[in-house]
């Protein structure tokens, strides 16, 4: 289970991905939405509270939108009540990759998919136990993928 202090250790000495997806600009925008083109690609953010898996419950994983790695597991998702769908964890530490990001004149990590780069959000040190992280994700950049993961009880 991955803490903070490896994060930061990540961030600083990244775990070269298995696998890589290149596109070009304009390959990613035939295959993208705008606003998914801006989240991912341009390293934008949705605004709070409006993502689709804000607030979702299925179970399953969340696999990159660009390029279909599974990224998260609905097991780890969490309420943070920030606005954005939040994780404790990453399916695997190979899975995305940790940058350190200085814009805004604030000192943060960002969080990328470790295949094709697309930013996903930002980490943070005050998720709950047992890792203590709070990956801060735009649903813009992820896709909940059906049948896998931890199924949530149907409804009758």
């Amino acid at each position: 289970m991955q803490t903070w202090n490896d994060v930061i250790r990540l961030a600083n000495n990244p775990t070269p991905s298995p696998r890589r997806v290149d596109k070009t600009p304009a390959e990613w925008r035939q295959q993208l939405t705008a606003e998914q083109f801006h989240v991912t690609r341009e390293h934008g953010t949705e605004r709070a509270f409006t993502g689709e898996y804000c607030e979702a419950h299925e179970g399953g994983l969340y696999a990159c939108v660009c390029c279909g790695t599974p990224l998260y597991d609905s097991r780890t998702k969490f309420e943070s009540g920030t606005g954005w769908p939040s994780f404790t964890a990453p399916v695997d530490e190979s899975a995305i990759r940790y940058h350190k990001d200085t814009s805004y004149g604030m000192t943060r990590v960002e969080v990328l998919c470790n295949v094709c780069d697309a930013h996903q959000g930002h980490v943070f040190p005050d998720g709950p136990a047992p890792s203590g992280l709070r990956l801060c994700i735009n649903s813009a950049s992820i896709k909940l993928v059906q049948g896998e993961g931890e199924k949530q009880p149907a409804a009758h």
